[in-house]
C-alpha cells in the first residue's frame, strides 16, 4: 500500500479520493453543472452565506459560533 507523492497515484487505486487530482476536478466539475441545469443545486442567499462565514471564522479561531459576538 505504498503512496507514491508524485500525484499520479494514492492509494490502492479505488474510488474518487485515489484518482489523478485533475481527474477528481473534472468529475466534479460535470456534478456541479448537472445539478445547475436539474435545478437541484444550492443557490445561497446573502443571510445563509454570511451565516456559514461566520460559523466557519468562528471554527477556524477555535470558538463554537455561540460564543462570537459578531454583528
Amino acid at each position: 500500500m505504498a503512496q507514491e507523492m508524485n500525484g499520479e497515484r494514492r492509494g490502492q487505486g479505488r474510488g474518487f479520493a485515489s484518482m489523478d487530482p485533475q481527474k477528481q476536478r473534472e468529475i466534479a466539475s460535470k456534478g456541479g453543472r448537472a445539478a445547475h441545469i436539474h435545478r437541484t443545486a444550492h443557490e445561497w442567499t446573502s443571510e445563509e452565506a454570511r451565516m456559514a462565514g461566520r460559523k466557519g471564522g468562528a471554527a477556524s479561531r477555535g470558538r463554537s459560533s455561540s460564543s462570537s459576538s459578531v454583528s
